[in-house]
């Protein structure tokens, strides 16, 4: 999962949240993504999946997978790593680096589309398109999320979207992906009713 702000800590195995996409919900969301990206790309030729790691990596793979299934083009991806490149490094305590993998064609004139799992803030976002300078020049940078949950900080939006999530900030989204977790899950956790007192 990408480190947004908003998330919790602990096993995802281990939620009391409330349900909001089951595996089949997710599996329809990154269905309709990937026909979205093919239709606003005229295809798949020249794209590049890049997962922000650690669960839009094989989020991206499945989105990968599903676009070969129909245009039968294997389209490259990879990971990019945001850690280095976040603006709250010096605020937050030091983060293990994640793999970034470029696909051998690399990325300079390519549609790069950035695969994540949950928009928030917009601030993971920023240091994406931060670490893309150092990597290549793309024709276009897109982005898919399964999950837009709003509140964002910065003006960052989504092209793709899986599902429109309007959360209080008092609530957490989590994303729970089989490769990963062993599910497929997104959960709310935390209510408005939670809320400290004033």
């Amino acid at each position: 999962m990408s480190p947004e702000p908003a998330r919790p800590a602990g096993d995802p195995g281990q939620s009391d949240g409330r349900t909001v996409l089951d595996d089949t919900d997710i599996a329809r969301a990154l269905t309709r993504i990937s026909h979205e990206i093919l239709e606003r790309n005229k295809g798949a030729r020249d794209l590049v999946l890049l997962g922000i790691p650690s669960r839009g990596v094989p989020l991206a793979e499945r989105v990968a997978s599903r676009i070969a299934s129909v245009e039968g083009y294997d389209v490259p991806v990879g990971s990019l790593d945001v850690t280095m490149y976040r603006d709250d490094l010096r605020l937050k305590p030091a983060r293990p680096l994640l793999p970034t993998e470029i696909p051998s064609g690399g990325i300079d004139g390519r549609t790069v589309v950035l695969v994540d799992d949950v928009l928030f803030s917009g601030r993971t976002i920023r240091a994406a398109l931060d670490a893309l300078t150092e990597i290549g020049r793309p024709a276009a940078v897109r982005l898919a999320v399964l999950v837009d949950r709003g509140h964002r900080e910065l003006p960052i939006r989504a092209d793709f979207v899986g599902k429109n999530l309007p959360t209080s900030l008092v609530e957490r989204v989590r994303v729970t992906v089989a490769e990963i977790d062993g599910t497929d899950a997104v959960t709310i956790e935390g209510t408005p009713a939670e809320r400290s007192p004033a």
